[in-house]
């Protein structure tokens, strides 16, 4: 099964979303604002994307500013603590299929692990 962390009002998220419901194989959608994963499912994601925290987060949102993320001393722990209380901070859209993971900007980037 392939699971999509989709944020309907982003038109990158939406545009993955298509491009991976014309496949017309089973899929997963979370709406991770309103389900937002957990830390534990957060580092996991990460490890399938193969990336740090810092590279996760969406540095142009106002939290990401107001609560003071750009500090280089935080580290993954305090940044993805950071993402699970405030999850419009993730990065969009995330897919996951066949044990790996890709951030779909652009959406064809997700065909990689299909």
């Amino acid at each position: 099964m392939i699971r999509i962390y989709h944020n309907n009002r982003c038109s990158k998220s939406r545009a993955t979303l298509a491009l991976l419901e014309q496949r017309g194989e089973p899929l997963e959608i979370v709406n991770y604002l309103d389900t937002p994963p957990s830390a534990a499912e957060l580092k996991t994601l990460l490890g399938l994307l193969g990336m740090p925290a810092r590279k996760l987060l969406r540095t142009g949102e106002d939290d990401y500013k107001t609560l003071g993320l750009d500090n280089p001393e935080l580290d993954d722990d305090a940044l993805v603590q950071a993402m699970t209380t405030h999850p419009k901070l993730i990065e969009r859209p995330i897919v996951v299929a066949h044990g790996k993971a890709a951030i779909g900007r652009p959406p064809e980037a997700v065909l990689a692990i299909l």
